[in-house]
């Protein structure tokens, strides 16, 4: 053992204020949250429209109207999809809640499901249509604000002010090549600015290209599930492709999430051989996606693992809502980036 006096921890002047300053910046950062992630939704919004612009520019034209090009059409398509898709997808939608009394009656008589019975219970004796429809009213009520489509856009992103500042935001950091490195330089303390620039370009990449697979697949799923099940004839067609194209953002059990209404509605309204055509129909679309789609459209960005994107979008939910869902992936791919470098000693190393 050691002989000498207790041991004593100095506190220096300059410790107190660097502490004082951590805890007053972590403050500041939480009161300011709401603008924080308006402006990395902005900055995600603009790295997923990069390779659309560069591409307009490759054709010679200016990157000014490179951007509002694409706006325009980003615009025009989301316009048309709640004019013309959303009030179908409501009545739809209504139409299975008022039939989804009778399907669980069914579900709880068929001898296939018992064990699903024994675990999750017959359905409630007072479960009516009524209770049903008024669960969703108001959504229901909501297809008529579908004609101001701007107003049903900006309560998805929290509100008019947060969408006008996300909108505005976005197109200067995409008007402005160097927009957001120019942000970055002013947020970065200058010492760590070149390493910081450096991760936001190799991370806006995989961003930009991760995003537009994800869409891209989810649009080819939602169609594929789509024109499947209205060949078979299984109802609410529509409702069922849209619920496949949004789960195709949840790795690996998105799409058995995505087929289990489909399957207890087939087998419902069209007996065994529609529900195991349905299954089968679900199998060999997850099949086409596994070894065709995915490979092509989203395997060439290197990939997230399908852990850290489920932890991402449960930790962005809790957080922030859909803003944070919208973020989840994009920020894990930041820090998986900066996880790789810190491994490798290219930050915080000891050269």
């Amino acid at each position: 053992m050691h002989g000498g006096g207790p041991a004593t921890i100095s506190i220096t002047t300059g410790t107190v204020v660097m502490a004082v300053v951590v805890l007053a910046g972590a403050w500041l950062l939480w009161e300011l949250r709401d603008l924080i992630l308006v402006l990395m939704t902005a900055v995600v919004i603009s790295s997923a429209i990069e390779p659309a612009v560069a591409r307009l520019r490759a054709w010679g034209l200016p990157r000014v109207f490179s951007v509002l090009l694409v706006y325009v059409l980003l615009f025009a398509v989301f316009f048309g999809i709640f004019y013309f898709f959303i009030p179908t997808l409501f009545a739809d939608l209504a139409t299975f809640l008022s039939t989804l009394p009778i399907y669980l009656e069914t579900l709880n008589r068929l001898s296939a499901f018992d064990e699903f019975a024994q675990i999750f219970g017959t359905a409630p004796p007072d479960l009516s249509q009524i209770d049903l429809m008024a669960s969703v009213r108001g959504a229901a009520e909501a297809a008529g604000v579908f004609g101001n489509a701007l107003t049903a856009i900006a309560s998805i992103f929290g509100g008019v002010l947060s969408f006008v500042l996300i909108i505005v935001f976005s197109f200067y950091f995409a008007v402005i090549e160097t927009g957001v490195d120019d942000f970055l330089e002013i947020v970065s303390p200058r010492k760590y600015q070149a390493y910081v620039l450096d991760l936001w370009h190799r991370s806006r990449h995989k961003i930009g290209l991760w995003m537009q697979g994800q869409l891209l697949l989810a649009v080819i799923m939602g169609v594929l599930v789509y024109l499947g099940l209205t060949i078979l004839g299984v109802p609410h067609a529509l409702l069922l492709a849209v619920i496949a194209a949004l789960f195709e953002i949840i790795p690996v059990f998105g799409p058995i999430l995505a087929a289990v209404p489909a399957v207890g509605i087939a087998f419902v309204d069209g007996g065994v051989t529609l529900g195991l055509l349905t299954v089968a129909l679900y199998v060999i679309a997850q099949q086409f996606e596994n070894h065709l789609i995915y490979p092509l459209v989203v395997t060439r960005v290197v990939g997230v693992p399908p852990l850290l994107v489920i932890l991402a979008l449960i930790v962005g939910a809790q957080l922030a809502g859909f803003l944070g869902i919208l973020l989840s992936v994009p920020v894990a791919a930041t820090v998986q980036e900066f996880v790789k470098d810190i491994r490798e000693r290219r930050v915080f190393g000891d050269g």
